[in-house]
């Protein structure tokens, strides 16, 4: 089988932002109040005429000009996101038509916070297939069109932004590239985190928007404690069934939905804090992009190289919870 590599990696996020103090003039809540919960600073905000595909082509172009191929190589794009510019086309359509990718079939992966580790896993598995040579994965979100800013416990977590890693196949004998994965769901849990109407159940009419059905609503502790939890069991059984323990990992980058879940899930591993990389001060939870997000970051502070092994993690509404083991390429 093919082995799958990282060769390319494009960000991008809005120019405004939304601090925490900002916040306070919008809702009952204080800059302490937010950092100590959550460890969020400030956000980045899209403006009005800004859709998740703007993001996710802003994020693509700039992979696409690292790797310094065009868009007529890429075989698949997969846009992991749960804020689609609309239910149909799908956002990897528009994204296809704005690259340029003529040569390219895709389609939107929706897996709430994990879906970036999801289209991972994914675009390994197509490349390891044989039939795929080059494959698009990007994450973006326009979480702030679903927040409901009179929601104190959710409005202050999000932000927006997008991430984009090319994926193709690894050369005879190169040392990188996609190593293993765990993935589960667990669908018990979708009552705690979800958008209630919109769908075919509770299609929009005047009452869901009265209602304001249509944002993000979240039972915060039951989310909270099954994060802490299932982010640390991935982990581990993701390690042992490669054989490897804390020490072996160069770089733990986690999904950046809250510093204490991200904190504590390091200890339980027993991975030193300073191979963690938490960026969410800056970000806030941008769903689908945090991981591209915080791997360029890890990649602009020096914390990631040829060769590391890296540990992806996410989990996220549905329940749904993922881990990657990539050994890094570039």
């Amino acid at each position: 089988m093919t082995r799958a590599k990282i060769s390319a990696l494009g960000c991008y996020t809005p120019p405004g932002l939304l601090t925490n103090h900002d916040l306070t003039k919008m809702v009952e809540t204080t800059n302490e109040w937010i950092l100590e919960r959550t460890g969020i600073v400030e956000r980045h905000i899209a403006s009005p005429d800004v859709a998740t595909s703007d993001m996710a082509v802003e994020a693509a172009r700039l992979a696409l000009k690292q790797r310094g191929i065009d868009a007529s190589e890429i075989n698949a794009i997969l846009v992991c996101t749960v804020t689609p510019d609309m239910l149909f086309p799908s956002t990897a359509c528009l994204v296809q038509d704005r690259l340029g990718a003529k040569g390219a079939w895709g389609f939107d992966l929706i897996a709430a916070c994990s879906s970036f580790v999801y289209g991972l896993t994914t675009g390994a598995h197509l490349i390891a297939g044989g039939g795929h040579k080059k494959v698009l994965v990007i994450g973006a979100d326009t979480m702030s069109r679903i927040i409901d800013y009179k929601d104190r416990a959710t409005c202050v977590l999000f932000g927006d932004g997008a991430g984009a890693m090319l994926l193709e196949a690894a050369g005879d004998g190169e040392d990188a590239g996609f190593v293993d994965f765990l993935n589960e769901v667990d669908g018990s849990g979708g009552r705690y985190l979800n958008m209630p109407a919109g769908g075919s159940r509770m299609p929009a009419s005047a009452e869901t928007v009265e209602k304001r059905l249509h944002y993000v609503h979240q039972e915060g502790q039951q989310v909270f404690k099954y994060a802490v939890r299932k982010m640390y069991e991935i982990c581990r059984d993701l390690l042992e069934k490669n054989n490897l323990g804390p020490n072996d990992i160069a770089l733990m980058i986690p999904h950046q939905a809250n510093r204490r879940i991200i904190i504590a899930c390091a200890e339980r591993l027993g991975i030193d804090c300073n191979k963690v990389i938490i960026n969410i001060d800056r970000y806030g939870n941008t769903t689908s992009a945090t991981l591209p997000l915080a791997t360029q970051d890890a990649i602009q502070a020096g914390k990631l190289k040829k060769g590391d092994l890296v540990l992806f993690a996410a989990v996220g509404a549905g329940y749904t919870v993922g881990a990657n083991l990539w050994r890094w390429s570039y």
